[in-house]
């Protein structure tokens, strides 16, 4: 199995404490997420982030397909970081790491996304021609989301 990494850091003009307020509620995932993808939680317990916490959505990442997605949030250090794992889900392997620090000019974040594909060579070719570029754009809108929301006050 190929495992991918997709990294990203952005600098947001904010506290540590509203960064992290807006971040560990799961509810805002929606707000920085394309349209296009047709993201829609369908179940979590409307709690802050914790460690065991299960959210379950729908997405349309491929032409209006709506599959089933189920993380775990697995780790979460208050303010700091915080990790969700794929249990169920369109990839073999998804971890995502969620990193938040503080900086004299607001907060620094970081994202770290390791994830493997099913279907062995076809799993490397949908990656190759699809995948990469989809989480590539979808790391550019939330870029943008983050910015109008953080950076444009």
């Amino acid at each position: 199995m190929k495992v991918y990494k997709k990294e990203s850091v952005q600098h947001v003009n904010a506290t540590l404490d509203e960064c992290w307020a807006f971040f560990s509620s799961p509810g805002n995932l929606q707000k920085i997420t394309p349209v296009s993808m047709g993201f829609e939680i369908t179940d979590f317990d409307n709690q802050l982030m914790y460690a065991g916490q299960i959210i379950q959505y729908k997405i349309s990442p491929l032409l209006g397909l709506k599959l089933n997605w189920v993380t775990e949030i697995t780790k979460v250090k208050d303010k700091s970081y915080f990790i969700d794992e794929q249990r169920f889900g369109p990839y073999s392997f998804w971890h995502h790491k969620h990193f938040f620090e503080a900086t004299e000019n607001g907060v620094k974040m970081t994202d770290v996304v390791h994830y493997a594909l099913p279907l062995g060579f076809l799993g490397r070719i949908m990656n190759a021609l699809i995948v990469k570029n989809k989480l590539k754009e979808i790391f550019e809108y939330r870029f943008v989301k983050v910015d109008q929301i953080f950076n444009s006050k």
